[in-house]
C-alpha cells in the first residue's frame, strides 16, 4: 500500500503558470468567418424565398377569390335573366317607393 501512495504521491504532475489573459489572442480565423459567412448567406437566401413562396400563395389566393366572385355574378346574372321574363313581379318591385331619409338635426345657434 505504501508503494502505491508514494508512486500516486510522485506521479502527481507540478502546475505550470498559466498565460496572462492580456497577451491571449483568441479568433476564429478564416475558417471560422467563411463559416459564420456561409450561414448568413444560406438565411438570407431562406428568407428571400419564403417570401417569394408566401406572395405567391396570397396572389393564388386573390385569383381564387377574384373567380369565385365572377362566377357568382354570372349565376346572379342568369337569375336576373329568368326574373326578366316575369315581367308582373318586375312592375311590383319598381311600384315600391324609395324610404325617405330623415330630416338632418337642427344646427346650433351661436351666440355673439
Amino acid at each position: 500500500m505504501q508503494i502505491w501512495l508514494s508512486a500516486l504521491l510522485a506521479a502527481t504532475p507540478v502546475p505550470s503558470s498559466t498565460p496572462d489573459p492580456a497577451e491571449t489572442f483568441y479568433s476564429p480565423g478564416t475558417i471560422g468567418f467563411i463559416a459564420t459567412f456561409g450561414v448568413t448567406a444560406g438565411a438570407i437566401v431562406l428568407i428571400f424565398d419564403m417570401v417569394r413562396r408566401v406572395r405567391r400563395v396570397r396572389y393564388r389566393a386573390e385569383i381564387s377569390a377574384k373567380l369565385e366572385a365572377e362566377s357568382a355574378a354570372a349565376n346572379s346574372e342568369v337569375s336576373n335573366l329568368s326574373a326578366q321574363a316575369k315581367p308582373a313581379e318586375k312592375a311590383k318591385a319598381a311600384s315600391k317607393p324609395k324610404p325617405q331619409r330623415p330630416a338632418p338635426p337642427a344646427k346650433p345657434k351661436r351666440q355673439d
